[in-house]
């Protein structure tokens, strides 16, 4: 028994391509109906060539940690800042620069310690 000859083989050249735009054609057009499928069952548009699905998470702003004696600020990512090593390199800790969390102000102005207590009580003043 002889094989099947393919009927492509009777067609000419250009018989043949308008063939393969066609199919080209069709496929770009599933392939736009499935993106239009995806994008309604997730509720937004997919990424092109991104296999999650979607779009990339933006990038957070990461609040101050430190706070240098002239207003630097530092999150406490990435290298220490010059002024940073400069005041460890005379004898001063990272822990004098933080920032309080809940008052956004520097250690010298939130917080207050006992200077000395005299007859009137006890006197208070800024760190």
């Amino acid at each position: 028994m002889q094989p099947k000859t393919s009927s492509f083989s009777n067609l000419s050249n250009e018989a043949l391509c308008q063939l393969r735009d066609e199919v080209a054609d069709l496929l770009n057009n599933r392939a736009e109906a499935l993106r239009r499928e995806l994008d309604q069952l997730t509720s937004g548009p997919a990424a092109a060539g991104d296999a999650s699905g979607g779009e990339k998470a933006a990038s957070r702003r990461v609040a101050p940690k430190y706070r240098g004696p002239h207003g630097e600020t530092w999150t406490g990512r990435g290298l220490k800042p010059r002024w940073l090593n400069e005041a460890i390199n005379e004898g001063m800790q990272p822990s004098d620069f933080l920032i309080d969390k809940e008052l956004k102000t520097a250690p010298d102005q939130r917080t207050r310690r006992i200077r000395s207590v005299d007859g009137n009580g006890v006197r208070l003043v800024p760190r």
